[in-house]
């Protein structure tokens, strides 16, 4: 017999992409007047568990029940109109009209065929008020702070398009603690008036602060259903990362002699450096000779650590030192300059270009450090990516071939023949295996193990504890934005699932 409370049943989800089946018969259930927090790392299925939900895409099977009635959610309008809303990290409203005008687009009150002002800003400061924020709806949008736009668009949900169903996804990546726990208050009174809360985060100690009950997705898999209060941390994350406690309290790391005698000459060394709602203040040495692995899971700061050393982004704390100069110019230009590189986490999108050949693509950071003007001739050219070709093993029948057509596994081995070319002293490597497939892993962990050996640093960040422990001398945790541990020599998996989730 169904639950009466159940405001949202799916049922047996599949969805399937060219080469991947991104959901395998998931079930998810909310109630109503609760807060669920859908957690998994990147590939869980979490977006499109979601996208299916609000009719972004169509399930190739399963069924979706909403108040006990069958529904096929045709679009997000139609959603919408089914009570169905989501609200994002990045707000989309338009921050140059006023927070009235937000709130009632679309059903603003008319007189004489003109907008009725009084009665809209009346009608939306009521609205508003019931969130128990302080707001002057007369104001433009854009003059308040991401976490009162996104109160803004929550109270558009509820008071114009009617929500019984709320969605939050990663609501919280850009608030600080203040405005975060605003948003939770809110979250509180909406689940008291009934309203089922769908939470997505990746901020574990925010999902155990709100969260009525914890759904786990791994690889397009459904994991399981728990009671917040029921599932400590520790299982939680191994849930999540697809580790049994049995298996987690059978593996250990075994440290060579040869790896712990190799010279540890410092390279780089940040000492309290930190961004602003960014990355919380951290001290990191890397040295020569060895492999730091960075273990975290997503939305813990690691690719905003990464990002710091490279200068994608300039701290606003503390100071990085690099060969023993204290750094005051953060550009990656000025990074490359400095001898380190980095291979970024998200491939297509900051890594390859898909219409440059391979040869273009291996030589153009090595081309940005010699200065435009100092173009590398064709034949110097052909001799460096003939030697990474070869020295990776990527499968191409020419370095003329267009990076588009390779496989994942070739692409990433393109972007690190790239950055090798360049000769780094420090090589910082964000998810260099994520996609690609096992033989193409295994690779490249022995290529960044070889790199060690040869007097390289190498940052090795991964979301497999596995290969990190495998690959590493050392391994820092971060957790919420802050390292919160530090590891030498033999480093047992559990403890560090046991830092990641809080517990030491």
């Amino acid at each position: 017999m169904k639950d009466p409370n159940d405001v949202v049943e799916m049922l047996e989800i599949t969805k399937s992409f060219p080469g991947v089946i991104a959901l395998e018969d998931v079930d998810f259930v909310l109630r109503k007047g609760e807060i669920h927090a859908l957690v998994g790392e990147n590939g869980a299925g979490k977006s499109t568990l979601i996208k299916i939900l609000t009719g972004v895409e169509q399930p190739d099977k399963g069924t979706i029940e909403l108040d006990g009635k069958l529904v096929h959610v045709r679009s997000p309008q139609h959603s919408q109109e089914l009570g169905i809303s989501t609200v994002y990290q990045e707000v989309n409203l338009c921050t140059n009209i006023s927070v009235a005008e937000n709130i009632m687009l679309g059903r603003e009150p008319r007189r004489f065929g003109s907008i009725h002002w009084q009665k809209m800003n009346e009608m939306a400061q009521h609205a508003i008020d019931r969130l128990n924020i302080d707001v002057d709806v007369t104001k433009p949008l854009g003059d308040y702070s991401i976490a009162i736009q996104q109160m803004v668009a929550i109270t558009r949900a509820l008071e114009v398009l009617s929500a019984k169903v709320l969605i939050l996804d990663e609501p919280t990546s850009s608030l600080d603690i203040q405005e975060t726990n605003l948003l939770f208050d809110v979250m509180r009174k909406l689940k008291n008036e009934g309203i089922g809360i769908i939470f997505i985060t990746h901020f574990l100690d925010q999902v155990y602060q709100i969260a009525d009950r914890i759904t786990v997705l791994r690889n397009g898999k459904l994991v399981g259903t728990y009671e917040a209060s029921t599932l400590p941390r520790f299982e939680l994350v191994a849930k999540m990362l697809g580790r049994s406690l049995i298996e987690l309290d059978a593996m250990v790391k075994e440290k060579s002699q040869e790896e712990e005698a190799r010279d540890k000459q410092l390279l780089v060394e940040a000492k309290e450096l930190g961004l602003t709602g960014t990355l919380e203040p951290v001290d990191l040495q890397l040295n020569a000779n060895e492999v730091l692995g960075i273990a975290g899971l997503l939305g813990s700061g690691r690719t905003e650590m990464a990002s710091l050393i490279f200068g994608v982004a300039a701290p606003d704390n503390g100071s990085l030192i690099v060969d023993g100069e204290k750094v005051s110019k953060f550009s990656p230009l000025e990074s490359l300059k400095r001898g380190v590189a980095l291979c970024p986490e998200d491939r297509k999108a900051e890594g390859v270009v898909g219409n440059l050949t391979i040869r273009e693509n291996i030589i153009l950071a090595l081309q940005a450090r010699y200065g435009w003007f100092k173009f590398i001739p064709p034949q110097r050219q052909n001799e460096i990516a003939n030697k990474y070709i070869e020295l990776l093993g990527i499968v191409t029948p020419s370095p003329e071939q267009l990076v588009k057509n390779l496989s994942g596994g070739n692409q990433q081995k393109v972007i690190l023949a790239r950055w090798l070319a360049t000769n780094p002293k420090v090589l910082i490597l964000d998810e260099p295996t994520r996609g690609i497939d096992v033989g193409a892993k295994t690779e490249i962990q022995k290529l960044v193990m070889q790199l060690a050996e040869e007097g390289k640093s190498c940052v090795f960040i991964s979301s497999e504890l596995e290969e990190v422990i495998r690959v590493s001398d050392r391994v820092a945790v971060l957790r919420d934005r802050s390292k919160v541990a530090e590891y030498a020599g033999d480093v047992d998996e559990k403890i560090l699932i046991q830092a990641m989730a809080g517990e030491v």
